[in-house]
């Protein structure tokens, strides 16, 4: 029958129509910002830097290698390393950025920077309201810093295997340094 097709799209959108309004699964406001719904476990906004420890620069897990910034493609990281070196979890010397910003208005929040860090020292966020009363958009290495705690509380899953192989790296490398402390006996 000719206009069958057209019939049952009308039926399924008052279907919809009629269900959104009684249906607690299907309504989809919320009365913001007195209520607010949780941030999915997947969604991604600014970049931020994870430094472990309680200084957020001193142990900052970035070594300044800027792939991150070579990868984007919005060019919106800025990268300058700082002259001297200093020491990593594993206890080699690395360089850590002087300078690293992000410019928010071009950022488009993709997270290519944090799935090509090598050293696992950007991953995304999950904040999303950002308004202030400032008009700084660019974000400097004070602002994107954030505690390995905080990153194992917005990421748990995440945050636990990259702290196990992380620990693993340091394990073996203790080990490694124990085995050329200790003298060859003949």
């Amino acid at each position: 029958m000719l206009g069958l097709g057209i019939l049952k799209g009308f039926m399924e959108t008052g279907r919809n129509f009629c269900g959104s309004y009684y249906d607690p699964e299907r309504l989809t406001t919320v009365q913001y910002p007195e209520e607010r719904l949780e941030p999915q476990a997947n969604a991604r906004t600014i970049p931020f830097l994870i430094y472990d420890g309680s200084d957020p620069i001193g142990g900052l897990r970035c070594t300044a290698c800027t792939i991150c910034e070579q990868e984007c493609p919005a060019h919106c990281i800025e990268i300058v390393k700082d002259t001297a070196k200093k020491p990593d979890y594993l206890g080699k010397m690395q360089l850590h950025p002087k300078v690293f910003d992000i410019d928010t208005a071009v950022c488009m929040e993709c997270g290519i920077c944090a799935e090509v860090c090598p050293f696992d020292s950007i991953k995304m966020d999950q904040v999303f309201e950002r308004a202030g009363s400032h008009r700084r958009l660019t974000l400097h290495k004070d602002d994107l810093s954030k505690s390995n705690e905080y990153y194992n509380k917005i990421h748990p899953a995440e945050a636990a295997a990259v702290d196990a192989a992380r620990a693993e790296e340091q394990k073996k490398a203790q080990a490694r340094k124990a085995a050329a402390a200790v003298p060859a006996t003949p």
